[in-house]
């Protein structure tokens, strides 16, 4: 795959067929560019505002979005696109190369700092690369994450509580289409967000936990492929594609938006887990011990 380097503004987002980028998003002291990664695929019936995007890597970390939006851009033909499709594997750039989650450019976390700003730090830039000239084009978006080494998942797909009734419940079945083992409504507390701040403008919009470890978890990559074939064909963007048995049948829905939802460690030291992640336990049961040596 050749991948052609412009600028922002010169994406094309409307033509018809295939496009393979790399998008310069410039180093803010140093002459010279970070390259992400997007793939614009459009069809005969796109519509203006219309359209799905998948992201990968918006930490630098976590390999499953990765992977799975990069076997999604093989695997689909450009004829078979009815409307947009945006394909972004690695949004972080400047983490992705370190293999760290927040930028050793600037400290920053990308999922911090959206909606972005247009000349500021790198983390900033990259926010508002999304913001300016992403989010206009789509109303499906997808925000592929995982554990890295901060936290592990089961397996699982998420959305906030919003006040649209019909975007709610629109988001609950494009999560279910990961065939994660949960989906998850979580808080909405933190506003500046690669999700929080997509929902604000009304779209469809998914996060995801599919892996930990900083490695690359098997049925966290089939998660993602499956997930993203499956949004961009109920969204209309894409035609029927046979898609692979979900991980789990029995998908759960739980709700994690209440502060009581979470319990961090009032301590350091090494954990020891009573349960296995992903098993339904109850109030007052003892989940893990915190060893202090």
């Amino acid at each position: 795959m050749t991948r052609k380097t412009i600028a922002p503004k010169d994406i094309d987002f409307d033509s018809l067929g295939r496009r393979d980028y790399f998008v310069k998003v410039e180093h803010p002291t140093t002459w010279g560019h970070y390259l992400v990664p997007i793939t614009v695929i459009v069809g005969p019936q796109a519509e203006a505002g219309k359209g799905m995007v998948a992201f990968g890597s918006t930490h630098g970390n976590e390999y499953e979005g990765p992977v799975a939006i990069k076997n999604v851009m093989r695997s689909i033909k450009t004829e078979d696109v009815l409307g947009r499709v945006i394909l972004v594997p690695v949004l972080n750039a400047s983490a992705f190369r370190s293999g760290t989650r927040d930028s050793q450019e600037d400290g920053g976390n990308l999922n911090r700092v959206f909606p972005g700003e247009e000349h500021g730090t790198l983390t900033q830039r990259f926010a508002y690369l999304v913001t300016e000239f992403i989010f206009p084009q789509v109303h499906v978006v997808l925000d592929l994450h995982s554990g890295g080494n901060v936290a592990t998942f089961p397996g699982v797909s998420s959305f906030h509580h919003v006040q649209d009734e019909a975007q709610f419940q629109e988001m609950q079945s494009v999560a279910q289409g990961f065939g994660c083992p949960f989906t998850m409504i979580y808080q909405d507390e933190t506003p500046v967000l690669l999700t929080s701040t997509a929902e604000r403008l009304g779209k469809i919009t998914i996060g995801t936990e599919l892996g930990w470890g900083e490695s690359v978890v098997l049925d966290g990559v089939k998660m993602g492929e499956r997930g993203v074939l499956s949004a961009a064909m109920s969204s209309k963007q894409l035609k029927e594609y046979p898609l692979a048995e979900k991980v789990c049948s029995d998908q759960k829905l739980v709700d994690g938006s209440s502060v009581d939802a979470s319990h961090l460690a009032p301590c350091s030291g090494l954990l020891e887990p009573k349960v296995v992640v992903g098993d339904q336990v109850s109030a007052g049961e003892l989940v893990a011990r915190i060893h202090n040596f």
